[in-house]
């Protein structure tokens, strides 16, 4: 059994599908969709995901299921992200930015 705060290096597919929610064929399925998802495979050829994979997973699966986007949708997203012209990256910047002049000052005043 695995101690809390220890990661793996690698995940086996089905690994990942318990962690997200999702059906092994959904994940296979996303691979060939997504160009951001890559897991590499072994010599016996399994599927093996770094935690990077993972984040990828849970991003598109945040774009599809709760945010309801078509798999179009989510594929320009994520590749407005990467480029870095997303306009949900701006906001988040924006956003953290704002919170960050209110606490210098909160800092400042106190």
């Amino acid at each position: 059994m695995q101690e809390k705060g220890i990661q793996k290096l690698y995940y086996s597919i089905g690994e990942v599908s318990e962690m997200t929610g999702l059906e092994t064929h959904v994940l296979r399925y996303w691979e060939t969709e997504f160009k951001q998802l890559k897991p590499r495979k072994n010599r016996a050829g399994h599927r093996t995901y770094t935690s990077e994979d993972i984040r990828i997973v849970e991003r598109i699966r945040h774009l599809l299921k709760e945010r309801g986007l078509t798999i179009k949708g989510a594929q320009k997203t994520l590749s407005a992200e990467e480029s870095g012209t997303g306009g949900e990256r701006m906001r988040n910047l924006a956003e953290l930015r704002r919170f960050l002049k209110e606490a210098l000052d909160q800092l400042e005043a106190g």
